[in-house]
């Protein structure tokens, strides 16, 4: 018999928040709408309609989106955006490593 979690995407985002909370380069602020993390200014994870938004880099998106992971993030009929995807409540572990794959890129955006 298959078992279903009571752990919601709010709740493996409270630990990906927690995760980044008092640390000087990452931490909570608005954008798209809700809660985000951000790193040198920028956004790189939040929470948008029960999944994770991310950052990540054209190619990873695409994989993500080829598994059936994730969802190519768009503002609006035709506005898909390349570097953004949408991840469902999957596992706190899967949230945890995906959000710190975006805080690295955008981090290295920064840097670049």
């Amino acid at each position: 018999m298959l078992r279903r979690s009571n752990t919601s995407a709010e709740d493996f985002y409270r630990a990906v928040a927690g995760r980044y909370a008092g640390k000087s380069d990452a931490g909570p602020s608005k954008g798209f709408g809700s809660n985000a993390l951000k790193v040198s200014g920028k956004i790189f994870a939040s929470l948008s309609k029960g999944r994770l938004l991310l950052k990540l880099p054209e190619a990873r998106v695409d994989a993500l989106v080829k598994s059936k992971k994730g969802i190519r993030f768009s503002t609006g009929a035709g506005r898909a955006k390349k570097e953004w995807v949408t991840v469902g409540p999957s596992s706190r572990r899967e949230w945890l490593a995906l959000a710190e794959e975006a805080r690295v890129y955008v981090s290295s955006l920064a840097t670049g």
